[in-house]
């Protein structure tokens, strides 16, 4: 994209060179999309504004630095989930696939005098509200649940709670769970972990019956990630709550 681009806007290699943070930083803060349309367009216009400086005779050579996209290309776009700075009982990250690539999210549970209900916010689907009442119910039979992968963290997010045990801020998850507790396979485990290397996460709790699927995972996230297969959410919980912060805080 960058020669194309380079020779479609009237420039030399010589006149222009890039940094690699500035590349990333169009990437990560101004596209946000399944394939590169919108990514070469974003080049493009910074090439634009390269290419006026050269014809206004005012430089000959333009660096584009981190600086230079963000003058051009105005304010962020796009920002990113980062991992929690805090774990407060009840808050959870977990991993999303969706058709722009992974993404981290936060699912949080918050206790109230009530019936004994659950209430769920946020504009939320019906698989993801079924999600919600098997990880609040979790009797015996084994239902199966197909959906956006979340059933384990809502899980944990309700256990950390009534609990009072916070989860570690440094562990993402992604799998749905069954009636009784059994974890299920998942898709887009390369994209969800490139999302949890991407915030900062160093631990992803992944379903046993996706260990086959690590081979698919780049080299540089297999490097920065440490992956735990589960079966169930006994060994979710085990993994996930920071028992050494048990007791600290209050409900």
């Amino acid at each position: 994209m960058l020669p194309r681009q380079l020779s479609e806007n009237g420039l030399k290699p010589e006149q222009v060179t890039w940094d690699e943070e500035a590349l990333r930083l169009i990437i990560t803060d101004y596209t946000h999309e399944a394939g590169v349309r919108e990514l070469e367009r974003q080049i493009g216009a910074v090439f634009r504004a390269v290419a006026a400086r050269v014809a206004r005779g005012t430089t000959e050579h333009v660096q584009v630095t981190s600086a230079f996209v963000r003058e051009t290309l105005g304010p962020a776009r796009y920002v990113h989930e980062q991992r929690l700075t805090t774990n407060a009982p009840g808050v959870v990250t977990g991993l999303a696939y969706t058709p722009t690539g992974g993404e981290i999210l936060h699912i949080e549970a918050a206790r109230y005098a009530g019936k004994g209900n659950i209430t769920l916010t946020g504009q939320i689907g019906n698989v993801m509200k079924e999600s919600a009442q098997a990880a609040l119910s979790l009797p015996a039979g084994a239902v199966p649940k197909d959906g956006p992968s979340a059933g384990v963290a809502m899980f944990t997010a309700l256990a950390s709670l009534f609990t009072n045990t916070p989860v570690r801020s440094d562990v993402a998850m992604t799998s749905e769970i069954t009636l009784r507790g059994m974890v299920l396979p998942i898709g887009g485990l390369k994209e969800k972990s490139l999302a949890a290397m991407r915030a900062g996460i160093s631990t992803v709790l992944i379903p046993k019956l996706n260990e086959k699927d690590l081979v698919e995972i780049p080299e540089e996230a297999k490097q920065k990630l440490k992956f735990i297969p589960v079966e169930n959410v006994d060994e979710v919980l085990a993994n996930a709550l920071d028992r050494t912060s048990s007791g600290q805080h209050r409900s």
